[in-house]
């Protein structure tokens, strides 16, 4: 049970999070004056993002009154963060995919850089590892503005409310995709297969192509 109210925090966490820095970034879009943000820029500010979350969330293990930190917490919310991230890339990698394949995407107009996308992963994992052996860093003033702008937030009746039925859906994808890791690792299959829209789609424009391949 507290391994299922862990996750759940995180989930909170990582969704009010992700509402602060919204409003950051609409701050940041009005600044350029809509101009498009470049490559460097897109994954400049996605490690800054990606690395606070890190710093939050190793605070998050850490209790306020002793400082005192949790190595199960630790461990956990790493395998938490690992999965986050790699969630994340994957869906990125799907919607690119996608508009690939309904030639809705220009190439010039794409910023999506997969080896760029495993080094903001990698650099966030290995500050979190860094943490651990030197918590003394995690305490700086934007983190810690963080975590009590989340906390205080979470603590508020209605908007708490929401961002707690956040969550508790967080909750649900972290189990399905860590049971899916697991049975992929034994069984060498997911637990559960995906079967969206645009697999099918995908998988009906190979068939075609395949079949004009043969006729011709």
């Amino acid at each position: 049970m507290e391994l299922l109210n862990f996750i759940f925090r995180l989930g909170v966490l990582f969704a009010i999070y992700g509402f602060l820095w919204g409003i950051f970034e609409i701050g940041l879009t009005l600044l350029r004056s809509g101009r498009p943000k470049t490559v460097f820029e897109e994954y400049f500010i996605k490690s800054v993002k990606y690395l606070f979350l890190v710093d939050v969330t190793f605070l998050f293990c850490t209790s306020t009154e002793s400082n005192f930190v949790s190595e199960y917490h630790l461990l956990l919310a790493s395998l938490v963060l690992l999965t986050y991230f790699v969630g994340k890339l994957q869906r990125q990698q799907n919607q690119l995919a996608m508009f690939q394949m309904m030639s809705a995407m220009n190439s010039k107009n794409n910023r999506f850089i997969l080896k760029a996308e495993i080094i903001v992963i990698i650099a966030s994992i290995l500050l979190f590892g860094t943490l651990t052996i030197y918590p003394a860093y995690a305490s700086n003033p934007i983190s810690l503005w963080f975590r009590t702008s989340i906390t205080d937030i979470e603590n508020t009746v209605i908007i708490g409310f929401v961002f707690k039925i956040i969550g508790f859906f967080f909750l649900i994808s972290m189990i399905t995709k860590m049971l899916n890791a697991f049975m992929y690792l034994i069984s060498g299959r997911p637990f559960i297969q995906a079967s969206s829209s645009f697999q099918t789609f995908k998988k009906k424009k190979e068939s075609d192509f395949d079949d004009y391949e043969e006729v011709e």
